[in-house]
């Protein structure tokens, strides 16, 4: 018996996501960028802000939802806690593993939306990040304050039926995928 079935479906998930991305162009990641903002578009309509995230590796690029925001915040690590500040690509700077993020000099952003990395997502918004939490976190500070939406992105191989869940796991509101758009509030 297992008892933590996470790591598994960790790798499990980001077999899947680097086989799909290894057989794409770049011209076609970069048209399915597009269809993701596309089919996004309903859930992130109407926000000031976006709380978004530097793709890494084989993740889903949120640069094409970006384009319709004023105000882009990227996460800086700050010990077992992500903040968001006010950067552009440019600006960004090598974080703790690598990651990209703003540097120390950036405005502090409270995003009104988020946008959220993972490795595996079901459709009623049960998200399996990479495991140190920092989203499930950031989301409940966030909330703290104010109201905010989350927007999970992947690709279509990351939509998995069933996920195991913790009690500090957050769901999101939406999943988006290039094909697809769910409201997970529907779905629960």
């Amino acid at each position: 018996m297992i008892d933590n079935p996470k790591p598994a479906l960790r790798r499990l998930f980001r077999e899947r996501r680097q086989h799909f991305v290894a057989d794409l162009t770049l011209a076609q990641r970069e048209a399915l960028y597009v269809d993701l903002a596309r089919m996004a578009a309903p859930a992130v309509a109407g926000f000031k802000s976006v709380g978004s995230y530097a793709a890494v590796g084989d993740e889903i690029d949120p640069v094409q939802i970006e384009h319709g925001f004023a105000a882009v915040a990227f996460p800086r690590i700050d010990g077992a806690t992500i903040r968001f500040h006010q950067a552009t690509w440019r600006e960004l700077v090598p974080g703790p593993m690598n990651i990209p993020q703003p540097g120390p000099d950036a405005l502090r952003l409270v995003p009104d939306l988020l946008l959220v990395p993972l490795v595996a997502v079901t459709p009623a918004g049960v998200r399996l990040g990479q495991g140190k939490g920092y989203y499930d976190r950031a989301i409940v500070e966030l909330r703290l304050t104010h109201a905010m939406r989350t927007v999970a992105l992947a690709w279509d191989v990351q939509i998995a039926d069933a996920l195991p869940a913790d009690p500090w796991d957050m769901p999101v509101d939406y999943v988006a995928t290039p094909t697809r758009l769910f409201d997970c509030a529907r779905l629960r």
